[in-house]
Order: C-alpha cells, then sequence, then structure tokens
C-alpha cells in the first residue's frame, strides 16, 4: 500500500484562508454587481391611487391606536369590489417603500 502524503497543518490553514478569502472576494464582487435596476415610474389610475390612499390611512390608523392601546394586528379584508387585482402590484411597491 503506498504511503499517504502528509501535509503540515500550516499547509491546511494557508489552503483554507485562502479559499475564504475568495469565497468572500466573489461574493463581495456578485453582491456590487446584482444591484437591480429602478423600475420605471407606471402610470397609477386614480381608483388605483385612491385605494392605496385609503390603505396607508388605515395602517396608520391602526398604528396609532395600536401604541394607545398596546399591541394589535391591523387585518384587512382580501375582497374589494374591481380593484384588487389592478392595484396589486402598486400596493405592493407601496408597502414595501419602493417609491
Amino acid at each position: 500500500m503506498p504511503e499517504p502524503i502528509r501535509t503540515s497543518r500550516r499547509t491546511w490553514v494557508a489552503a483554507w484562508v485562502a479559499l475564504c478569502a475568495a469565497g468572500l472576494a466573489a461574493t463581495a464582487g456578485l453582491n456590487a454587481s446584482s444591484a437591480p435596476d429602478p423600475r420605471p415610474e407606471r402610470p397609477v389610475s386614480a381608483e388605483c391611487a385612491e385605494y392605496v390612499a385609503d390603505v396607508e390611512r388605515r395602517l396608520a390608523e391602526a398604528k396609532a391606536e395600536r401604541e394607545d392601546e398596546g399591541d394589535g394586528v391591523p387585518a384587512f379584508s382580501r375582497v374589494r369590489g374591481g380593484t384588487g387585482d389592478d392595484c396589486r402590484d402598486e400596493l405592493r411597491d407601496r408597502l414595501r417603500g419602493d417609491r
């Protein structure tokens, strides 16, 4: 049986340090290059703008009540006549803070 190749502990540590440094450099490079492009402004219908403003107002009221009374979770119904699907993207962007 052939004799195994012996490597020192220092060699293993140096190899791990080199691999970790290469991984960190690659991760930093990928994170820097993958910044998303800003999305162009889309025109928003008046009905959708009113719906988004109503949701924001209700969230502000719920937040104020929650601060006065203690803990609570605001809940909204998903059913709304006529504006649900066409305002979904605008509402999601607004609540995430994209705009």
